[in-house]
């Protein structure tokens, strides 16, 4: 009997555990279902419900009361669109737990109902804020996830590519899944990998077109819809970027590449819908203004800086009553820089993306507590709304700016290709510096009121804490450690022994964040990867005493777990 319970055990670890070449041999859109048995066999971490606490529900409240019949018509219609990219995004990022998590709807079973939710936040078995670390079962995280083969490592990939050139454009799609082993890699392109989820997509999206009244936004509708089916995004980006101040937008696209920490260039579905507020857009103004002379203030070399005159720099604040995909999941973001596209960079600009209502919790709930625990009081005091929300729509436009290629010794290449796996923690650390060298450069040339710049450094350094509790296997928290560790060892950050709280050096931040700055850019412009990892093997390590302040923190959640009366399960 025993032996046979063992066998059986064995039997579903391996199972599990070699789920992704099952999937790679079959429909890659299906997907197993479990018993709370097999569940429980896969094992649980022990202190899940710990790791729960570490999020804090927050109701997202929305209501349609005031559209007219056709705008209900019409957001329904993206809603159920975006819920198509969120049954794509999980067959990205790990298909396993979307099983487990279909199979456990409807559980009574305390352990398991929390087992759900937690799938739900990572979006994956996998935990964004302890290093990535599986709570379900002991596979480790492929650093691919499900866009890439498990077993091969990013040198494997460029060998490959290296002895049959023909196959590398394919390889490096950002739209195309990759499969196979050293001796032979194939590809398949995304619209036919997640074709039953694109094709519902696109046909509620052009449904959704003929109830838009901003005949703008329903031919962008239509654009983007056939865009899902070729995965050619570029004629629908330009369309989004031009889009005049719409009172209904969307992201909809697979645009970022957190899930790639092989090669840092396959992209994830992700969606939000959201409502233009106008009284917060307004405030933009002064931002948008100065958008062309921030990108020649940057201290990098001007054949490094496209000119941006004349580019649009479309900044939005919207409520977002509904995400899905790689917007839902893990870290829950407040803003947005989009496209990624560089083409478009370098002919239109991007479109900046401010969550007003995911912005507002993030403040409340998370940073303005931290500062009081972590920082001393009279500069905690002086972390805002208004600070942090400076800070980040300059990150945001900032993702923008710089360079729009590298130049390397092999010619101008995609920064990403370029970069591999260190650029998401490169760009978004990049969009950090550049973003507060440039609320100083504003300061400076009157924009904005000097009295402010200590409560902009503040703010800043205050969200620095937020990040870095996610920790370094994540992009966002390894782009900040390292921006901590370099500004401690410049002095514009110590900590005070005696009341174990960090300090701000207002006189010598200036110049650290203009040093890193340089620092990133050049390392952006010149696509010299060796020197990026060495730069974050350096100073992405969090120190002792961090990790200990840190530790004290534990009533104050690492991020919010976003509830709405809109969500049902993943298909």
């Amino acid at each position: 009997m025993m032996k046979r319970m063992m066998a059986g055990l064995i039997g579903s670890l391996l199972l599990v555990c070699g789920m992704s070449s099952t999937l790679a041999a079959a429909d890659s859109t299906a997907v197993r279902t479990y018993s709370p048995a097999q569940i429980r066999e896969m094992g649980i971490a022990p202190d899940l419900q710990e790791r729960m606490q570490r999020w804090k529900k927050v109701e997202m409240p929305f209501t349609s009361a005031d559209f007219s019949a056709r705008e209900k018509k019409l957001f329904d219609e993206l809603v159920a669109a975006s819920r198509d990219l969120e049954s794509a995004y999980w067959r990205q990022s790990d298909p396993v737990a979307l099983g487990v998590y279909k199979s456990l709807a409807g559980t009574k079973d305390p352990e398991l109902k929390t087992l759900r939710q937690y799938l739900m936040i990572n979006g994956s078995r996998w935990d964004l804020v302890s290093e990535n670390e599986p709570f379900l079962g002991h596979q480790p995280m492929p650093p691919g996830r499900y866009l890439l083969p498990q077993d091969m490592t990013s040198a494997q990939i460029e060998a490959y590519v290296a002895a049959h050139p023909t196959q590398k454009a394919n390889v490096y799609d950002e739209h195309r899944v990759v499969r196979g082993d050293a001796s032979k890699l194939t590809t398949t392109p995304y619209h036919v990998e997640y074709a039953p989820f694109v094709r519902s997509a696109a046909n509620h999206l052009r449904s959704a077109s003929r109830y838009a009244d901003d005949k703008a936004f329903a031919n962008f509708l239509r654009l983007r819809a056939d865009a899902l089916l070729t995965d050619d995004y570029y004629e629908s980006d330009l369309a989004w970027v031009k889009l005049e101040n719409p009172r209904f937008d969307i992201i909809f696209a697979p645009y970022e590449s957190y899930l790639d920490n092989l090669l840092g260039v396959k992209t994830s579905y992700g969606a939000a819908v959201m409502i233009r507020n106008e009284p917060e857009s307004k405030k933009l103004e002064v931002f948008q203004k100065y958008v062309p002379d921030i990108q020649q203030a940057l201290p990098l070399g001007k054949d490094d800086l496209p000119d941006t005159t004349g580019h649009r720099t479309p900044m939005e604040v919207m409520d977002t009553p509904f995400r899905a995909g790689d917007l839902r999941h893990g870290y829950q973001a407040v803003a947005d820089n989009l496209p990624n596209d560089p083409r478009i960079h370098e002919k239109v600009g991007t479109k900046k993306i401010f969550f007003k209502n995911f912005m507002d919790a993030r403040v409340d709930y998370v940073i303005l507590p931290l500062a009081k625990h972590l920082m001393r009081a009279d500069q905690a005091s002086k972390a805002s709304a208004e600070g942090y929300l400076a800070g980040t729509m300059m990150h945001e436009i900032c993702h923008g700016l710089g360079p729009s290629f590298s130049r390397t010794s092999d010619g101008r290449k995609d920064i990403r290709e370029a970069i591999g796996s260190a650029y998401s923690g490169l760009e978004e650390a990049k969009a950090d510096v550049c973003g507060m060298y440039s609320l100083k450069w504003l300061v400076d040339h009157g924009a904005l009121e000097k009295s402010r710049l200590e409560e902009y450094y503040a703010s800043y350094v205050a969200g620095i804490f937020r990040t870095l509790r996610f920790g370094t296997g994540e992009a966002h928290g390894r782009a900040e450690m390292m921006e901590f560790n370099y500004y401690r060892e410049q002095g514009a950050i110590t900590r005070d022994a005696a009341t174990a709280r960090y300090v701000i050096d207002y006189a010598k931040l200036p110049g650290a964040i203009a040093a890193v700055t340089k620092e990133l850019l050049e390392q952006e412009a010149t696509g010299d990867r060796a020197r990026s990892e060495a730069w974050f093997k350096k100073y992405d390590v969090m120190p002792p005493d961090l990790t200990a302040a840190l530790l004290t923190t534990k009533d104050v959640p690492i991020d919010i777990d976003p509830l709405n009366s809109l969500s049902e399960p993943v298909r």
